[in-house]
């Protein structure tokens, strides 16, 4: 990420608090999955769940075409959530403390059980709402949800492609907060 491109957003986060603390509780559920199909690799601690694949644990969801669960030694789980053609996985978890969710989608979704992390891969997108109203949107090329440090970031990640930059730029719509705060 640019230097300037960082100044924004530590600007943009210090003049709108966009932290995004999972629900705590979560990290203790069990973790639920449904599938159309399942093949488990038991030497490898790997299972993959395809066809309208759904996994829940607590108040986060996630869905997609396919999901790729593992679980290393210590019973971490970690996970890639892929979609069906031409749409985005999905991800949503209730926000600690308080009636917000946050929830995106991208064309890859990474799950890390360990570091508490998130990461939306390639158009993706996040979306906070506070009740049922929208309230935050944001856009990139990979947004990383920190659950354990209450922070997440986008990059845009401008590449070069034939000679020529392209992409690069990330887009936030933020609702003033207290406008949010006063609906019904």
């Amino acid at each position: 990420m640019t230097s300037f491109a960082s100044f924004s957003l530590a600007l943009l986060m210090a003049i709108v608090p966009v932290a995004a603390s999972a629900e705590k509780a979560d990290r203790e559920k069990p973790t639920h999955i449904e599938a159309d199909t399942l093949v488990h690799d038991e030497l490898n601690q790997v299972s993959i769940f395809s066809g309208r694949a759904l996994l829940t644990r607590g108040t986060m969801v996630m869905r997609g075409a396919r999901i790729e669960m593992r679980e290393d030694p210590d019973g971490y789980q970690f996970g890639v959530i892929l979609p069906e053609s031409s749409k985005r996985a999905f991800f949503r978890q209730k926000r600690e403390g308080n009636d917000e969710f946050m929830e995106g989608e991208a064309l890859r979704i990474e799950f890390d059980g360990k570091a508490d992390r998130i990461k939306l891969i390639d158009q993706a997108e996040v979306r906070r709402y506070r009740g049922a109203v929208l309230s935050d949107t944001m856009t990139g090329k990979l947004i990383i949800y920190e659950n354990l440090t209450d922070v997440f970031s986008i990059d845009g990640q401008r590449t070069q492609e034939g000679g020529k930059a392209s992409g690069g730029r990330v887009r936030a719509m933020l609702a003033p907060r207290s406008k949010v705060l006063d609906k019904p």
